[in-house]
């Protein structure tokens, strides 16, 4: 058959590919593999509809077939490349690129295929290798590029010896000068030259090529080249000539950059700065002292030239004085308060003014006196957008600097009356605006519910948190794309312990991307406290997975966005790209996000081999990276005085942020009981694992035995469990240390554990050779070892008396009615009862304990398990009670009477607030019902094991 006919048949199978139809995909590589049994492009066509079908065996297969054949035509390297991507298996594609490489080493695609293939991987070393190569054979300038750039990647790579970092770039130096073309031909090319002059220290060297015409010329053109001439400028010492060229760019060109103010200032105090300490301070302090008020002259003559056009002078001006002020320079201890009332005549009326005050708003003594008179002073109203907004600022202002005498219950409380009913008054300016705006308003509706939390915090009284919910819920009924909002009520609620209607409002949100990373933790942190999935109900188990998408499309996605930086010779965007792809791989809310997956996992699915291998794999990883928190909280507004906690850390569940400290704790317990209960060890997972082991972080602590690993506690561990997750800890740790000698005397052989699956899979799939087990290994361990069993000790006191405290703490948290305290209580007396049957998961089979005489040991399980089945339904009964409670009129009627301060005003009626109380005690109740039932039917299940 020719080539042409073929190709007609093999068109229909990539219409099926692209069109999301792997299964017609299959048919037809079946139907043509059985003319063409050989031809590599038809099976590695199959292999991507496999791999799409998540059928990994037959993949592999396959896979390893069109691998071996060491094709080179286009078609099928391309559709190896997805293959092999989706199966991981990152170096298996250098590889075969690079044999493709090597037969046709005059192919230039197949050159630059390979390079793309390391760049992927982040192999740089071998990537500038390739890229020398290229440049060696083709004579392109690119590819001397292409091997410079990857020599700085290699040098900045977390897992380089800080030792190799200066010979590296040093290497990117001799590369980059003997280049035949200039490297100012190119901004970035530019960029990148200047940049590695920077980390050698070749200040002069750099200072000549960015003083010359072209460098001028780049950097009065290129933001990028002019940030790293600034950058050079200072670490050179030039304080005073970047400050000379700033203001000539202020004044000359009417260049309003904050960036070139601050070199202004960077330059006014640089002799007191460098003189700090020593003889010659006063002499410095002296000409600082003349230099301020000649900057201060030229920022009030900018500030007038602008007016209300531009508020950067304004500002310089309050930056100026704040810096006077440090160094004891400024002459004038009225001066800061006067610039402060000018700025706010100046820029009052603007949404930016809170924020760009903030930084100088440390006053003390007769300063805070005159800013509060001040402020106090100006006439509020809603009479327009431009009062409104003034009065907006005010009250944040004058709220920021309260005292702690000024912060009382009943003074926040007659706060957020104040707050809501300008929020009231000035609704009437929103009439009209189309649904998708927001009202101009909001913040004062933000302000009342941040004070009615303070409230709540001050005077421990949950019914503050009912008007505060109600006051944001009626701001939504007006702006409903308020994320602002949105994201106060989640946490509101959470603390309610109404979690269906902090993820409702969680995904109002809308969240998109990356947001998915930095905002995720608003839900899913300690998520499992939340969960229903013991009856079924997988909301929070999908919400996990849902999340998750990002990083699947991160690790596809941002390698090529590398790559078109490459070929776009764009080498300022490469280093941020790998950055991006690195923090998100290595994301703490993405693993603590698994965690919380995995807890809610083992309440919903059958405890299997299958699933405690799995995930103990994929923890393991997760234990050995070193992770980055991407999450923001500062989305969250913070309008509560200076001397108080921010609204984010007065909303934290249970007053404990869970970042690495709490990844590390929970990656420790569960790794704990998963490798006990599990047959793998290293040997095996090499054996076993389909792609390649992530990198590992190069933290010494990860090169140690795991035993050691998982027994060290550090403070920070500690400091973000909540009282209940120490104990918590305590118990899994006792357990494990209880039960190791008894799994080491059972557990079978890594030859054993690879016979027997090699038995139920096929060695097709393995990387293991000839597999001999021996004394009666494959057997998986139920035969008689030679050696005596571990005397059977009794279980420690902290594991048998774990389930009889936390039903004490529980009793005392009910008296206190704390409903998401109760609920963590719960969950993690449920927790530890399945971590108990996991452990002794391998001492179930009737025929193991009667061969290895742990009947006492069994016994032992046995009345542990028994107390914690006794513990929980009594649990389970007291959740039930109160959720038949939570759900009734006299409930809503509580409800509503306590937010009296709300329904106060008529703009918000009864019939609201009861639909709010209606909402949350639903809510309340389906969470305390659903964690009952859930607890009960879990109890059963293992009272019958």
């Amino acid at each position: 058959m020719s080539a042409a006919a073929l190709e007609r048949q093999i068109r229909p199978i990539y219409d099926s590919l692209e069109t999301g139809s792997p299964k017609t995909a299959v048919v037809s590589c079946n139907k043509l593999l059985k003319k063409h049994p050989k031809n590599s492009l038809i099976k590695a066509l199959k292999a991507l509809a496999l791999v799409r079908l998540q059928k990994t065996e037959e993949a592999i297969v396959l896979c390893d077939e069109v691998l071996a054949t060491k094709c080179t035509d286009d078609a099928t390297l391309s559709a190896m490349q997805h293959v092999l991507r989706g199966l991981g298996r990152h170096i298996d594609m250098i590889t075969m690129f690079d044999n493709a490489y090597k037969q046709q080493p005059t192919n230039e695609d197949l050159g630059s295929q390979t390079f793309f293939a390391n760049v992927r991987t982040g192999n740089w070393k071998t990537a500038q290798q390739v890229a020398t190569k290229l440049h060696k054979q083709f004579h392109n300038d690119r590819y001397l590029y292409w091997s410079v750039i990857s020599t700085v990647l290699q040098a900045n790579d977390s897992t380089t010896p800080p030792s190799m970092r200066t010979l590296l770039y040093r290497l990117a130096h001799r590369l980059i000068t003997s280049s035949p073309s200039p490297s100012h031909l190119s901004p970035d090319r530019f960029h990148l030259h200047i940049l590695i002059l920077r980390e050698l220290e070749l200040y002069n060297e750099a200072h000549t090529l960015l003083d010359s015409e072209f460098g001028q010329q780049l950097c009065s053109t290129s933001l990028l080249c002019n940030e790293i001439r600034r950058d050079i400028w200072r670490l050179k010492g030039l304080w005073k000539e970047e400050g000379v060229r700033a203001e000539e760019r202020i004044v000359k060109m009417n260049d309003r950059n904050w960036l070139e103010f601050l070199s202004v200032l960077d330059a006014t105090f640089a002799d007191v700065v460098s003189s700090h300490g020593s003889k010659s301070s006063d002499a410095a302090g002296t000409e600082s002292s003349e230099n301020i008020e000649n900057i201060r002259e030229l920022f009030v003559r900018i500030a007038e030239q602008d007016g209300h056009n531009d508020r950067s002078a304004p500002l310089a001006l309050l930056e100026l004085e704040k810096r006077a002020r440090s160094y004891r320079l400024s002459r004038d201890h009225t001066a800061m308060v006067d610039l402060m009332e000018n700025y706010f005549n100046l820029v009052g009326d603007k949404a930016c003014c809170f924020e760009d005050l903030k930084p100088y708003l440390s006053l003390e003594g007769e300063d805070q006196a005159r800013w509060t008179s001040f402020l106090e002073s100006i006439t509020l109203s809603s009479a327009n957008l431009s009062d409104l907004r003034r009065s907006i600022n005010v009250h944040a202002l004058l709220r920021h600097t309260l005292s702690p005498t000024q912060i009382t219950a009943e003074m926040e409380s007659s706060r957020a009356t104040q707050y809501l009913k300008h929020y009231l008054d000035g609704l009437k300016l929103g009439e009209g605006l189309p649904p998708t705006e927001l009202q101009p308003v909001d913040d004062f509706a933000i302000l009342a519910g941040q004070a009615l939390v303070n409230v709540w915090k001050l005077a421990d009284d949950e019914t503050q948190l009912y008007n505060a919910a109600s006051v944001l819920e009626f701001g939504l009924t007006k702006s409903k794309h308020s994320y602002q909002i949105r994201l106060m009520l989640v946490r509101i609620y959470t603390l309610l312990g109404a979690p269906s209607l902090a993820l409702e409002h969680y995904r109002a949100v809308n969240v998109k991307q990356v947001q998915n990373d930095t905002l995720s933790h608003f839900v899913l942190s300690r998520a499992s406290t939340f969960s229903l999935a013991a009856t079924g109900d997988i909301t929070y188990l999908s919400e996990c997975i849902e999340s998750s998408q990002i990083y699947n499309t991160n690790s596809q996605e941002t390698s090529d966005f590398v790559v078109r930086a490459f070929n776009g010779e764009k080498y300022s965007q490469i280093p941020d790209f790998i950055d991006f792809e690195d923090r998100l791989d290595n994301s703490l809310a993405r693993d603590a996000m698994k965690v919380e997956h995995v807890r809610m996992r083992i309440t919903h699915e059958q405890l299997t081999t299958d699933l405690i291998d799995l995930e103990l794999v994929e923890l393991k990883f997760i234990f050995n990276r070193f992770h980055h928190d991407n999450r923001d909280f500062e989305i969250l507004p913070n309008y509560q005085p200076r001397s108080l906690p921010s609204f984010h850390e007065q909303t934290l569940l249970f007053d404990k942020n869970p970042g690495l400290g709490w990844l590390s704790a929970f990656l420790k317990i569960y790794i704990s009981v998963l490798q006990q209960a599990s047959d793998l060890d290293d040997t095996v997972e090499d054996k076993l694992l389909v792609g390649d082991r992530p990198k590992q972080s190069i933290d010494p602590d990860v090169k140690l035995p795991w035993k050691e690993r998982l027994s060290r506690r550090s403070q920070d561990e500690l400091d973000e469990l909540t009282p209940c997750e120490v104990s918590f800890f305590d118990y899994i740790l006792a357990l494990a240390d209880w039960l190791e000698p008894y799994h080491n005397h059972i557990r079978p052989s890594p030859a054993a554990v690879l016979a027997e699956v090699t038995k139920h899979t096929g060695s097709k799939t393995l990387k293991i050779e000839e597999l001999h087990p021996q004394n009666g290994l494959a057997t998986n361990g139920h035969t008689k070892k030679d050696e005596e069993a571990p005397v059977v000790k009794e279980a420690p006191e902290i594991v048998s008396k774990f389930f009889d405290d936390m039903n004490a703490k529980f009793k005392d948290i009910l008296i206190s009615k704390r409903l998401p305290e109760a609920l963590h209580v719960v969950t993690l007396t449920q927790e530890a009862l399945i971590m108990l049957a996991i452990d002794s998961l391998r001492f179930k089979p009737a025929s193991v304990v009667k061969v290895h005489k742990l009947g006492a040991l069994v016994q032992n399980f046995k009345s542990i398990r028994a107390k914690a089945i006794e513990v929980l339904r009594e649990m389970s009964t007291e959740l039930l009670k109160i959720g038949e409670s939570e759900g009734t009129a006299e409930t809503r009627k509580t409800f509503v009477e306590a937010c009296q301060l709300v329904t106060a005003f008529t703009e918000i009626d009864h019939d609201f607030v009861l639909n709010v109380a209606k909402r949350v005690t639903e809510a309340r109740k389906k969470m305390l019902e659903g964690l009952g039932k859930g607890v009960a039917k879990l109890c059963t299940a293992y009272s019958n094991a």
